[in-house]
């Protein structure tokens, strides 16, 4: 999730751990830990691209990470701190270290809760950035900040603030479960023969709903709103995955491959590849749009050394992007 989102919960965290005895100071620590895990991000400006996404959500993301780590940053924290007790903060830093990648996993992008093992979790059902999840987490901690530690009030709207953001993520399995369902039945009703279909919620929101569909030679995109009165259309896009010839042995674009979870497809532009991770769809909701939110040139060089390099994104399709997005969850 975004950053705000884990600082919100990290303080909340932190304030059921300790915020009966050391007040705002628990929420301040819990924000600060709740951050600490996504610091692997900085990993991007010291390695190559797919070390870099191989890494993202890994060990800092794991319970060894979260066990092995909170005694420390408790132990740091006693030293100077006017309260103490090394137990209490490690606990505090264990949870809000904890509850950080299991929010993570229920997001687009593997997380790797058991490190050391590659398995990574995506459940798929909230976007990284979801503002009916935040915002009422956000209020209701504010609302606790400004009770007194010991007030029944502030442990009451820090736990409804707690309850609610759980409700919604409960919330979120029935509504991918429906548009699931409906997806299903669209490619049923269309005789769409296919190998495997996911689905995800498109940006900001879980109305709108976005589906990859395996077939023998392509994939298809589809989207669903829960105020659409008209089927489903999906859009064909040609994996081309032939067009990586020998560089299918390279151990790089074997990584890429395994990060994408096999759902990619392979355009060339110009004399040069590019590598389009399809977990995370498209910067537009035009027919046929070849603007892929992670899009990747595979550069080779003379002695056919690999590079992924990422291809930027504007702000202004971002923009478009949100416009065209609230057209589509109003319905087809």
């Amino acid at each position: 999730m975004d950053s705000l989102t884990q600082i919100v919960l990290g303080a909340a965290v932190g304030e059921v751990v300790l915020g009966k005895k050391i007040g705002n100071k628990a929420m301040l620590y819990g924000a600060i830990a709740g951050t600490i895990p996504d610091l692997d991000v900085f990993a991007s400006h010291f390695t190559d691209t797919v070390t870099a996404l191989s890494i993202h959500r890994g060990f800092t993301h794991s319970i060894v990470f979260s066990l092995l780590f909170a005694p420390i940053f408790g132990w740091l924290v006693s030293r100077y701190e006017a309260y103490k007790n090394f137990n209490g903060w490690s606990w505090l830093f264990f949870w809000a270290f904890l509850t950080h990648p299991i929010l993570d996993a229920h997001t687009t992008w593997g997380t790797q809760l058991f490190w050391p093992f590659d398995v990574r979790f995506a459940f798929k059902t909230i976007f990284v950035i979801d503002p009916l999840y935040t915002i009422p987490f956000l209020v209701f901690l504010i609302l606790a900040m400004r009770q007194h530690r010991t007030s029944e009030k502030r442990s009451f709207y820090n736990r409804m603030g707690l309850v609610m953001s759980s409700s919604y993520l409960v919330l979120t399995f029935l509504l991918k479960w429906m548009a699931f369902n409906q997806f299903e039945s669209a490619l049923e009703t269309q005789n769409i023969t296919y190998l495997k279909l996911d689905t995800r919620p498109s940006p900001l929101n879980t109305i709108l709903w976005s589906a990859n569909v395996e077939t023998e030679n392509a994939y298809l995109l589809g989207n669903y709103s829960f105020f659409d009165t008209k089927s489903i259309a999906f859009e064909s896009y040609p994996k081309n995955h032939e067009l990586l010839e020998n560089l299918t042995e390279n151990n790089k674009v074997k990584r890429m491959i395994a990060i994408s979870e096999g759902w990619y497809t392979i355009v060339e532009k110009n004399d040069n590849l590019y590598f389009n991770d399809l977990r995370f769809g498209l910067l537009s909701l035009e027919p046929q749009s070849q603007n892929f939110v992670f899009q990747y040139q595979i550069d080779t060089d003379a002695d056919d050394n690999v590079q992924f390099i990422e291809v930027q994104k504007n702000q202004r399709d971002g923009r478009t992007l949100l416009s065209e997005l609230w057209k589509r969850i109003k319905g087809n």
